[in-house]
């Protein structure tokens, strides 16, 4: 059964958002947002199967049974429509959600994701499955970590790097292994533009995995969007900008 917090505002009323965190992540990652957030909408975070509070049995599952999981929480909450923000690997879920359950979705963020990879760009991200398997995760890490996070913040904020890599280091390897495999597989283009929902695309400016060039070319598939480049960041712009990744969410919700 897939853990899941919610967070009630004093509007009881208002507006749901539902945050989807990436592969060897989990709900704890969208700490920073629910000191806003929660002041005027209800939250919900949840942990994907495999990470943080939620149990796996079967380490093989693929990138639609992660979008039933989310219709299943739904479901058991009662909650009618969210918007849905996902960073990374949850930055593919929450559309393959939006595709799969228009009716339930107000809007939804890709944030740190990507679409249109060349062939260059998908072998990168095979080799990085093929060290995991090869040289193991903690040998792996030192190589995602830059790539992650930006040289001056992984100097001044050693704490918090040392907190998210012990994160992944804390997943199965078995599960995080298969959810950088969807990741990897997963290729949005070709569907994108079945959503009519609105949509906002965030990315970090040094972003090398999900580049200003990727975003563009996915919000350009979508009729009702907005794209945001974060100035300096890269991947990990949750945690190393969370202030300015706020104030855009804000700002794109708000908007509708």
């Amino acid at each position: 059964m897939i853990h899941y917090t919610k967070f009630l505002c004093k509007n009881k009323d208002a507006d749901w958002i539902t945050f989807v965190h990436g592969a060897g992540g989990s709900s704890t990652i969208w700490f920073k947002q629910i000191k806003y957030f929660s002041k005027k909408y209800n939250l919900l975070l949840l942990d994907l199967r495999g990470h943080g509070k939620s149990p796996v049995s079967n380490k093989d599952f693929n990138l639609d049974d992660l979008v039933l999981d989310l219709e299943r929480v739904r479901e058991r909450t009662g909650i009618e429509k969210a918007h849905f923000m996902g960073h990374s690997l949850g930055g593919m879920i929450a559309p393959a959600y939006a595709r799969k359950f228009p009716d339930r979705v107000n809007s939804v963020g890709l944030l740190s994701t990507v679409a249109g990879r060349s062939d260059e760009d998908k072998q990168k991200v095979w080799n990085v499955i093929s060290d995991l398997k090869n040289k193991g995760v903690e040998q792996t890490l030192k190589n995602l970590t830059t790539r992650w996070f930006t040289d001056d913040f992984i100097e001044k904020n050693p704490d918090l790097v040392s907190r998210r890599l012990k994160q992944v280091i804390d997943t199965d390897k078995d599960v995080f292994i298969n959810v950088f495999k969807i990741y990897a597989e997963t290729e949005m283009i070709p569907w994108l533009k079945e959503i009519k929902k609105p949509c906002l695309f965030m990315t970090g400016e040094n972003d090398g995995g999900c580049t200003p060039f990727h975003n563009e070319r996915m919000s350009n598939e979508i009729e009702i969007s907005k794209l945001v480049i974060i100035p300096k960041v890269k991947h990990s712009f949750l945690i190393e900008a969370p202030e300015q990744i706020t104030k855009n969410l804000l700002e794109f919700i708000e908007s509708l």
